[in-house]
C-alpha cells in the first residue's frame, strides 16, 4: 500500500486481536472505538483533521454470516473453521459472537465517513491467511509474521503482482463494494476464500 500510494504518507495501525470481536465493542459504539484509534495517529505523527484523505479498514470474516445450523458441537478448546461449517465447544457463544460482529460488519459497510474522514472496510474470508495461502488452519503469531514477511519479500517492489493476485477471480469477489457485501453475507460465502481487498486499489 505505500508502495502504491507513494504519492500520499500511509500510516497501520494494527489493532491486536479483531476490534469487532472484542466483547466490550458493540454496534453501538463501534464508530467511536475506531474514533479513538484515529485520535492515537493523530497525536502521534502530529496530525491535524484536514491532514486525513482516508480510512481504510482490513476485518477478517471469520465465518461470521453462515447460518446458526451450520454451526456445529466441537471437543477442542479452540474454534475450528471448515469450508461448510464452524466447530466449537460452545456453539450457542459462537452464535452470539457471529450475530454481534454481524451487526457491526453491517453498520460499519454501510458508513461513508467516520468523524468527516472518508471510511470503507474491506475483508478477507475467513482470514488473510485463508485468501493468501488458501489454508483453513490457524496460524500462531510466530506462524503469520514469519508468512507475512515471506509475502512481503515476494512483493516488495512489485505493487502490480500483488494487485494482480488481489484481483484474480480465485479470491476476488467481483462488483461493486456494494456487492462484495451483499454476497458475502449470503449462504456460506463467508468461510470461503473470498476477498474485495482488490477494491482498495481501483481508481
Amino acid at each position: 500500500m505505500k508502495e502504491y500510494f507513494s504519492g500520499n504518507e500511509v500510516q497501520f495501525i494494527v489493532v491486536h486481536g479483531d476490534l469487532t470481536l472484542k466483547d466490550y465493542v458493540s454496534s453501538d459504539d463501534i464508530l467511536k472505538r475506531i474514533n479513538q484509534q484515529i485520535d492515537r495517529v493523530k497525536r502521534r505523527y502530529r496530525y491535524v483533521q484536514d491532514d486525513f484523505i482516508k480510512i481504510i479498514h482490513i476485518v477478517d470474516m471469520d465465518g461470521v454470516y453462515i447460518p446458526d445450523s451450520d454451526i456445529r458441537e466441537g471437543d477442542k478448546k479452540e474454534i475450528e473453521y471448515y469450508e461448510d461449517h464452524i466447530a466449537a465447544k460452545n456453539v450457542s457463544a459462537i452464535e452470539e459472537r457471529n450475530k454481534r460482529k454481524g451487526d457491526i460488519l453491517y453498520k460499519l459497510r454501510k458508513t461513508g465517513k467516520i468523524n468527516h474522514i472518508p471510511y470503507r472496510i474491506y475483508f478477507n474470508s475467513r482470514n488473510l491467511e485463508h485468501v493468501l495461502y488458501g489454508e483453513l488452519k490457524d496460524c500462531s503469531d510466530e506462524e503469520k509474521q514469519i508468512r507475512s514477511d515471506d509475502f512481503a519479500d515476494r512483493y516488495d517492489g512489485k505493487s502490480d503482482e500483488f494487485i494482480e493476485f488481489i484481483s484474480a477471480s480465485a479470491v476476488a469477489v467481483p462488483g461493486t463494494y456494494q456487492k462484495t457485501w451483499d454476497y458475502i453475507e449470503k449462504d456460506k460465502n463467508s468461510l470461503n476464500r473470498h476477498t474485495n481487498m482488490h477494491l482498495i486499489f481501483q481508481k
